[in-house]
């Protein structure tokens, strides 16, 4: 499982990329993508100003 992000709630502020400690989320054309190195750890959960990303 890997997080998920709500593309229509994303405001590619780039918050969940500065804080994932793998590196498994980054901002393209101002949208949060998840890739397959994601540990689950919830931290962009937790950093996501707008409640758009999920476990």
């Amino acid at each position: 499982m890997a997080a998920v992000v709500n593309q229509k709630e994303c405001i590619g502020c780039g918050k969940c990329e500065d804080v994932c400690p793998v590196e498994a989320i980054k901002v393209v054309n101002g949208k949060a993508i998840v890739n397959d190195e994601c540990i689950d750890c919830g931290a962009c959960v937790d950093e996501c100003p707008v409640e758009a990303i999920s476990l």
